[in-house]
């Protein structure tokens, strides 16, 4: 598969299989993502394999942070927690992604987070081309201090991206872009 193809053919896979994800394809996974551009040469980014309990230890961050949310019914708060407990079920394999800032005086913060996006989608495209599905996964929960804390980042870092990974239980979707000539201005 060259470049341009991984690129159109690459979609978002949320249901994937049980089956355990090699190693070594993990490890080609978490290589790419090495491979960003980044400014100053900071490598700013962190990565973290969730399996096997792992990721039932994450389970658990989460439902904590359920647990935490003001302003929600009693009974509401549980179906959070349930769901909160099982999300990381959902693949064998979660990598947590995260940005730790650079703290020289030329680095900019923005480019440090661009950087670290830019290893999410060099690990998206390598797992597409590597035959498994994939799906970044963000929301509030990424930026909660017991998230940032269970990984071991500082107080400026933070979770970008959790990616589940497995073999693909569904085919995707065609999906319909907008034809890059009417986002684009040609200034000569």
């Amino acid at each position: 598969m060259n470049i341009h193809e991984a690129i159109q053919t690459r979609r978002s896979i949320p249901l994937v299989t049980e089956d355990p994800v090699p190693t070594d394809m993990i490890e080609k996974i978490l290589e790419s993502g090495t491979y960003a551009p980044n400014h100053y040469r900071t490598e700013p980014w962190r990565f973290f394999v969730l399996r096997g309990e792992g990721r039932v230890k994450l389970g658990e961050v989460f439902a904590d942070v359920a647990r935490s949310k003001e302003g929600v019914t009693e009974a509401d708060n549980e179906i959070r927690i349930s769901r909160s407990i099982k999300n990381p079920l959902r693949a064998p394999v979660i990598i947590a992604v995260g940005v730790e800032p650079g703290n020289a005086r030329n680095v900019l913060i923005k480019e440090e987070y661009a950087a670290v996006n830019s290893a999410v989608q060099n690990m998206l495209l390598t797992a597409h081309a590597l035959g498994l599905g994939a799906i970044w996964r963000t929301g509030s929960v990424c930026y909660e201090d017991k998230v940032r804390d269970f990984f071991g980042l500082s107080k400026q870092g933070e979770v970008i991206a959790f990616i589940y990974i497995g073999y693909p239980d569904m085919e995707p979707k065609d999906m319909k872009k907008t034809n890059y000539k009417e986002l684009t201005t040609w200034i000569d």
